[in-house]
């Protein structure tokens, strides 16, 4: 405060000679028929240029929707070409059903897309904010998406947000395979660079090149079969030996990360669906067999007694 008393008190003759300049342009400006219309032209003026600035500013940020449109378009057709790719690789016989059955897939396929509203890349354990939620359909264990391969899975869900864990977090773990090689493995990440992850538990007698993609392998109830991981850069032998495991540049750009799509899928719903009530059947079949088995030990006990 005494900083500022002394800076106003040194200064104080400049304070006064601006206040004196605007109020004698006010008196000018007001008082004076000449100098008011030349004061009003040039404000149309300037404001015109303020207005022009203005609309461009405005379409500058309405690029941001069209990329969301674009991005969207690019994870479909991204889906759709990798499934004709299929088609035509493993066209034999009657083709036309193959053809169907991608078709009908292709329709149950749906995106919902969203903007990233919070990324972290420098835990060990990241996590990611969107800003569509339970209002907008998504749903715990979707996948997400960019237009340049996969992202992460939906974590939990509030009406209009979403948490997601990308895959640049230690306890994801994502099936994979090698494109055209049809040998798999599973993504993790261990930290360090967003740039990069590891494809583990390729068998040894798998036969693939540096520089060949990675996808997904589809096993996942999360992820069809296709999407974009990334690129082999280089092989290591895993910790014990039996297996390789592959360095993979991510194709997912995650530290300019704006817009993603969220899979909604029926059948992966169903899928879902179906391996939670066989894990909570189990759950129940397991607690019942405790409880038998805790009341023929104490009725045993009794007996002994």
């Amino acid at each position: 405060m005494r900083n500022l008393i002394a800076f106003l008190a040194k200064y104080n003759h400049w304070f006064v000679f601006v206040l004196l300049e605007v109020v004698s342009f006010v008196l000018l400006f007001q008082y004076n028929s000449y100098q008011g219309s030349v004061w009003f032209s040039s404000a149309n003026a300037v404001s015109g240029k303020m207005l022009e600035w203005s609309s461009d500013v405005e379409s500058f940020f309405s690029l941001a929707k069209i990329n969301e449109q674009l991005t969207y378009r690019n994870a479909y057709l991204e889906r759709q070409v990798a499934s004709l790719t299929r088609q035509l690789e493993s066209a034999s016989g009657d083709s036309s059903i193959l053809y169907r059955e991608q078709l009908r897939m292709l329709q149950e396929y749906k995106l919902i897309p969203a903007k990233v509203v919070s990324n972290e890349l420098s835990k060990r354990n990241n996590l990611m904010t969107i800003n569509k939620g339970s209002a907008d359909g998504v749903r715990r264990d979707m996948g997400v998406v960019s237009g340049n391969g996969i992202v992460g899975i939906v974590y939990m869900v509030s009406r209009h947000y979403s948490v997601i864990i990308p895959i640049l977090n230690s306890s994801s773990n994502i099936s994979c395979t090698i494109q055209k090689r049809n040998y798999f493995g599973y993504l993790c990440w261990e930290g360090g660079s967003s740039a990069y992850a590891y494809l583990d538990d390729v068998p040894r007698h798998a036969q693939f090149k540096i520089y060949d993609k990675v996808v997904t392998s589809g096993y996942s109830s999360v992820f069809p079969q296709g999407i974009l991981v990334g690129t082999i850069m280089r092989v290591y032998n895993s910790s014990d030996g039996l297996s390789y495991r592959l360095l993979v540049k991510l194709s997912t750009d995650f530290g300019n990360l704006r817009d993603v799509c969220v899979i909604d899928d029926a059948l992966m719903k169903e899928r879902i669906d179906i391996m939670h009530e066989a894990q909570d059947s189990l759950g129940i079949k397991a607690k019942e067999k405790n409880v038998v088995e805790n009341k023929e030990g104490f009725q045993n006990t009794g007996e002994n007694r």
